[in-house]
């Protein structure tokens, strides 16, 4: 069944690129024959080599994106392009295009809004020992923050159905994209699978743009802000609790001296103990109300992913899935 819809549906490869000329006609000439329905568009980031051009000659559409980061460049391919189906790849050629079609499959024969190709050799090719240790760190605290979806959060590798695409608020700028694309599916409860897939090195001569310590420390921002806006009674109240424990610190002696002795012995001590009490209660508030907002947008955000058209494959599968009840029930 998959085989056949795939042959109808309206599927685009889109590969985000900055200086892969050493992979990226590979990369094209690889997915043209995997997809040959499909469309391949690879959108330049600001490349000082030859990747556009190689681009073009291997067959892809090819769009430049001025503002740099790949955040950027997910948001305006995204805005860009009309399709029933979105697969997503690096031009480095770590991620093998033969195994894009069981992406596809996965995706609606699941009937997710998104599969992510999960890597099963990231830890030995991560290219550097700080990368694979970071990936090991920030999954692990992606789940304790905001649910187990997810066991990959930095895969590049996805599938997407167009309601996904088209909802997808895309805010960040860089590498931090994928843990937002991971976080959007987890705040609206999105109907998601991961694929394990090997991943590959890059050739010789080809180079990683991630920076551990840059990229990381983007990537940890992100995560505050995230859980700020997505979920703000847990942040603002670990930021009250702070507080609170700190006024606890500076009383309890204060407090102490009064009970054994009758006197406010250390009259500064004790307004500022109360000054961050009164701080904490005052987060606190700050924090019940967001989640109150934060549940409005989320509300919001679901609607509109609900108003937008579920795409040919997911109606066209629903319906032959419904095809044996019926007959069964006349």
């Amino acid at each position: 069944m998959t085989e056949a819809l795939m042959e109808d549906l309206d599927i685009a490869v889109l590969l985000p690129c900055y200086n892969e000329a050493q992979t990226i006609s590979d990369v094209v000439a690889a997915f043209r024959a995997t997809l040959p329905m499909a469309r391949i568009y690879v959108y330049d980031n600001n490349s000082t080599d030859s990747t556009a051009l190689r681009a073009a000659l291997a067959g892809a559409t090819v769009v430049r994106e001025r503002r740099q980061g790949k955040g950027n460049v997910v948001r305006r391919m995204f805005s860009d392009i009309e399709a029933d189906i979105y697969i997503m790849a690096d031009g480095d050629g770590t991620y093998a295009a033969s195994d894009a079609p069981e992406l596809i499959r996965t995706l609606i024969t699941e009937g997710a809004d998104m599969v992510v190709g999960t890597r099963r050799g990231v830890r030995a090719d991560a290219g550097r020992q700080g990368h694979a240790f970071g990936n090991r760190i920030f999954n692990t605290l992606y789940r304790s923050l905001f649910g187990n979806d997810f066991s990959d959060i930095f895969s590049g590798y996805r599938a997407f159905s167009r309601r996904f695409a088209k909802s997808f608020p895309a805010v960040s700028g860089g590498f931090e994209i994928e843990t937002e694309m991971s976080v959007h599916a987890s705040r609206l409860r999105l109907p998601v699978a991961e694929l394990e897939l090997d991943y590959g090195r890059r050739p010789d001569g080809s180079h990683s743009k991630l920076s551990t310590f840059r990229d990381g420390g983007k990537i940890l921002w992100m995560f505050a802000m995230l859980m700020k806006e997505t979920r703000p009674f847990t942040f603002f109240g670990a930021i009250s609790g702070g507080f609170f424990l700190t006024s606890l610190i500076f009383m309890a002696p204060v407090l102490v001296a009064y009970f054994e002795t009758g006197l406010v012995e250390r009259m500064p001590t004790w307004v500022f103990s109360l000054v961050l009490m009164m701080i904490s209660f005052l987060v606190f508030s700050a924090g019940m109300i967001l989640d109150s907002l934060a549940r409005a947008r989320a509300e919001q955000l679901r609607i509109h992913y609900m108003n937008l058209p579920a795409g040919r494959y997911a109606r066209t599968a629903r319906i032959k899935s419904e095809t044996p009840a019926r007959h069964l029930a006349a």
